[in-house]
């Protein structure tokens, strides 16, 4: 068994994580002003350069921006440009998360058709790669997310089509970010398992490997459709907490 370092959280790098929660949770809505540094610095019981090193990396995530002579503000994000900011940053809204569980519907299940008909034995090397390492990851989310997103991109791959592969890398970044919280929530909500969610993904291997396009497609709609009730039922209940 390997064992990873644990990095212990600079104080800045735990500032920053509470201020992005608030921002992800809607407590700290987009637009609203932040506290002054002085007072932050107050309320977190720490120095002000490390309330200042935690705003700049939100800043540089782009979850924030810094007016001169007027504040810090919670940095406001347009549909339109989605493709543009933090990938973060879209999981504050459902509507946006909506449009990324189509898309990857979209693409994803067509992915998986395609790959069913022309992978080839390298393809199913690398996805195999990929859910070995997920089985091997041990509670460690890091490698799991890293693998969960490896081999969605290793099913793509199997596809043959180029320019599927180049759609699904412009919105890597924000389905990586998107597969952490769904991973964080189904995990924390013990609405399934590390096991399960290789099982699921071990399912649409087999399907493949056996060159069945119908099983392939049953098998990533599933799985897909389990991602979009878990976020579906995070903001609904956010969504609850904020009308009452």
């Amino acid at each position: 068994m390997e064992f990873k370092q644990i990095r212990p959280k600079k104080i800045y790098e735990e500032i920053a994580e509470t201020l992005h929660e608030g921002i992800r949770s809607g407590a700290l809505k987009p637009g609203e002003k932040l506290a002054s540094v002085q007072q932050l610095a107050e309320n977190f019981q720490v120095s002000r350069s490390a309330v200042r090193e935690a705003l700049s990396a939100l800043k540089a995530k782009g979850l924030i921006e810094m007016k001169q002579g007027e504040g810090t503000y919670v940095k406001k994000f347009e549909a339109d440009q989605i493709m543009f900011s933090l990938p973060s940053a879209i999981l504050m809204k459902k509507k946006d998360i909506n449009h990324l569980l189509e898309v990857r519907s979209i693409m994803e299940v067509g992915a998986a058709v395609a790959a069913a008909n022309n992978r080839t034995t390298e393809d199913l090397k690398k996805m195999k790669a990929a859910l070995e390492k997920m089985k091997l990851a041990n509670g460690v989310e890091e490698l799991g997310e890293k693998s969960d997103l490896n081999f969605h991109f290793a099913v793509a791959a199997a596809s043959q089509n180029p320019l599927l592969v180049n759609l699904l890398l412009n919105v890597s970044d924000i389905m990586q970010e998107a597969m952490k919280e769904t991973r964080r929530l189904w995990l924390f909500s013990k609405q399934t398992t590390t096991e399960r969610l290789y099982e699921e993904h071990l399912a649409i291997y087999e399907a493949i490997f056996e060159k069945n396009e119908n099983k392939a497609k049953e098998t990533m709609l599933y799985h897909l459709q389990k991602v979009e009730a878990v976020l579906k039922k995070y903001f609904d209940s956010k969504e609850k907490e904020q009308n009452e």
